[in-house]
């Protein structure tokens, strides 16, 4: 097949996870579908948890002949795709090099909202920082986008898929007809996620979460607020054939909230049902929404395998749920765990903490409220204030301190104060190691950047002490050794994989 027709995607290490091999990038498997679908030929490299990386993606582009590299990443990966970016750039200057995914799509919406009010802000500075990293910038749905992106008579320096009125964006009876993500172009066996110890996988059944909550990225873009779904068939025949294709039979939904479809019940019914026809039995685990869980959703959720939900409680402070628009009060929360309990699931709690109007009161309020409830599990996180969230968004500068930014709920004057931070080159604010990892670029009135981190390690180790909760043990980073794959020599299978070596299964490559 000629070079133009030959693409190379790559997965973007996550060098700030404990573990990179846990859940697959399902949204640019779904590109490197389509593109197989439409007759190109489709390169594969997957850093995640590869500790030299920029040597492995050197090492590849010394031996490809593709031109073209199309590269996806969240805001913690971003500066580990600009290292990458330079590392093709570094063997084959020519190349294209495109940029997709939820990063660019959140400044892109930040961009857009301070055109349309005629402001010169930062979201700009931040969109020119990628201009000058990547070639090529795709914002929004990127599988009808990607064709744009890699037509060489085009001249876009940015493809904007996040707009409800382009042929781009996705409706509902686009997703439904996409090709299943993939997944023969990753090694999946190197993944190692299971649910209760069942081999487990993960799948996107719906996109999109329509709340507003101040500190979630892409409140005001189009392609992260507007649900689109696919039908119950449509979800289980992705179930079927992964237990069919991999011997999967544990499934983890990465959907935002799974009870925003109005279908959520009969989806649990039809999984049921061909669990029973087909004489197996899932493990399934995935979101949901607090205040519109019901017994009804539980009981279908346990006959359809799920032993586990993930909700985003946030706070136990009930002032904070106010403030970060949550929709969910504290009632509302212990209510979810009850009804959990009553229907023998586990939850994890996901907390936050370093929102406006923090304090040692609330973080107290926290540790109590979860103290009582007794979640199975539960995970606590410092907020970042990433482009695209209210808190960025809606934030003006400090009238003294340079680099300092601040963001006021009005109906309280509680105020959150965030350091600028370059996204190409920073990524320690995102997580990491519990045991002295974290890095906060926030504060409050009441708590300095030190003393959120400090009070989030104390809340995090005394409350796994007092609910017996151990920590999750990490996975270290993969080393790409010479005698893998000699520099210049093809990489490793884990690595990299390719269409002409890896053809899909009839069930997983036509469009349906």
């Amino acid at each position: 097949m000629s070079s133009d027709r030959n693409i190379c995607l790559v997965i973007s290490p996550s060098i700030f996870l404990l573990d990179e091999r846990v859940f697959v990038s399902l949204g640019i498997m779904r590109i490197a579908a389509v593109l197989e679908n439409r007759g190109y030929d489709v390169e594969v490299v997957d850093l995640s948890g590869i500790e030299n990386y920029q040597e492995a993606m050197r090492a590849h582009v010394r031996s490809s002949s593709a031109k073209i590299f199309g590269l996806t990443s969240t805001t913690p990966q971003l500066p580990a795709a600009v290292e990458v970016s330079q590392s093709i750039r570094s063997v084959n200057p020519d190349a294209k090099v495109i940029l997709g995914g939820p990063h660019i799509t959140l400044v892109n919406a930040a961009c857009k909202r301070e055109q349309t009010l005629g402001i010169a802000g930062r979201a700009g500075q931040a969109m020119r920082r990628l201009e000058d990293c990547f070639d090529v910038l795709v914002a929004g749905d990127g599988e009808e986008a990607i064709f744009e992106a890699i037509n060489p008579d085009s001249t876009l320096k940015l493809i904007d898929a996040d707009d409800p009125k382009s042929s781009m964006f996705l409706t509902n009876n686009s997703l439904e007809n996409l090709p299943f993500p993939s997944r023969h172009l990753l090694d999946l066996d190197s993944y190692h996620y299971t649910i209760d110890g069942v081999r487990a996988t993960s799948l996107i059944a719906q996109l999109g979460c329509p709340f507003e909550c101040g500190f979630c990225g892409g409140r005001i873009s189009p392609m992260l607020r507007r649900i689109r779904t696919r039908s119950s068939e449509n979800i289980v025949a992705e179930l079927v054939h992964l237990h069919k294709t991999y011997g999967m039979q544990g499934f983890m939904f990465y959907d935002d909230e799974l009870n925003v479809n109005k279908n959520m019940v009969e989806l649990m019914q039809l999984i049921a049902k061909t669990q029973r026809d087909l004489g197996v039995t899932f493990s399934l685990r995935g979101f949901i929404k607090a205040e519109l869980f019901t017994d009804e959703q539980a009981e279908a959720m346990y006959e359809a395998g799920f032993r586990w939900i993930l909700t985003g409680f946030e706070t136990g402070s009930p002032r904070i749920l106010r403030t970060i628009n949550k929709k969910a009060t504290q009632e509302d929360n212990t209510r979810c765990i009850e009804i959990a309990k009553r229907h023998n699931l586990k939850v994890k709690g996901l907390m936050s903490m370093g929102h406006p109007g923090e304090s040692e009161d609330t973080i107290q309020e926290s540790y109590r409220w979860l103290k009582e409830v007794r979640p199975n599990d539960f995970d606590v996180t410092i907020i970042t204030c990433y482009p695209g969230t209210p808190y960025y968004d809606y934030a003006v500068p400090h009238e003294t301190l340079p680099d300092v930014w601040i963001y006021t709920y009005e109906k309280t004057g509680d105020r959150l104060y965030q350091f600028e931070v370059d996204y190409t080159k920073i990524a320690n604010y995102y997580k990491g190691d519990p045991d002295g990892g974290y890095q906060a670029y926030v504060y409050t009135d009441s708590l300095s950047r030190e003393e959120l981190v400090e009070r989030r390690d104390w809340l995090e180790r005394t409350l796994r002490q007092d609910l017996d909760i151990p920590f999750n043990p990490g996975m270290p980073a993969l080393r790409y050794e010479h005698s893998m794959g000699q520099l210049g020599g093809p990489l490793p299978s884990f690595i990299l994989r390719k269409s002409k070596d890896h053809k899909p299964s009839a069930s997983s490559s036509v469009t349906r």
